[in-house]
């Protein structure tokens, strides 16, 4: 298997992190996105949607979304369950994953993209070009403040997004702080919770994938 990366990116790094836990080794092959090789016809052959990450089968087919890659790297390696222990606990898994995605992630890219100077017409992921919108940065910033006191509640209940155990959830939560802190947005010095489980999963050795 090879991976098409971006050593920059917050989405494949999210892709790292789980094949770290399993102890699984990828071949990455890397992706320029600052020179816009995701849009060459190259990549386009191997992804149309001109986004990492990417995951490359033996058999030469591509899987695209990152938690299809996810889930397809646990199947072929169960150990350790990064989907949950249990029917349970795989629903309250891919539950706050898709929170993490939806009212973070996506938050954080509208503040991102919609700002910075070298995406401007590229406010988008994708082949086609939209230009930015400053309130929805703005928007953005407003949206992962209220997430993350969303998160520190959460965690005021369980170790881990999940439960009592590391899940996809906490890789996709730990990507977007990293992200978040990246464009100077913090946890908030109240967020003790929050606080405590950053503390807790970055210093896991997956983290630096």
């Amino acid at each position: 298997m090879r991976m098409y990366d971006c050593t920059t990116a917050p989405s494949p790094r999210r892709v790292r992190i789980f094949a770290a836990e399993k102890g699984l080794d990828l071949e990455l092959v890397q992706v320029d996105l600052r020179a816009g090789e995701q849009f060459s016809a190259t990549f386009r052959a191997i992804n149309p949607d001109c986004v990492v990450p990417v995951l490359e089968l033996d058999d030469g087919s591509h899987l695209t979304e990152i938690v299809a890659i996810c889930d397809y790297l646990e199947a072929i390696k169960p150990e350790p369950r990064l989907f949950g222990p249990d029917a349970a606990g795989h629903a309250t898994a891919l539950m706050w994953n898709a929170k993490v995605e939806q009212q973070g992630l996506a938050a954080m890219q509208d503040a991102f993209r919609n700002t910075t100077r070298g995406l401007r017409g590229r406010a988008v992921t994708g082949p086609d070009g939209y230009e930015q919108i400053p309130e929805l940065a703005e928007r953005g910033l407003k949206r992962v403040a209220a997430f993350y006191r969303k998160l520190d509640a959460r965690l005021a209940q369980a170790e881990y997004l999940a439960g009592d155990q590391f899940t996809i959830a906490d890789i996709s939560a730990l990507v977007l702080v990293d992200f978040a802190a990246w464009m100077k947005v913090g946890i908030a010095d109240d967020e003790y919770n929050l606080r405590r489980w950053y503390q807790n999963v970055s210093a896991r050795p997956s983290a630096s994938a």
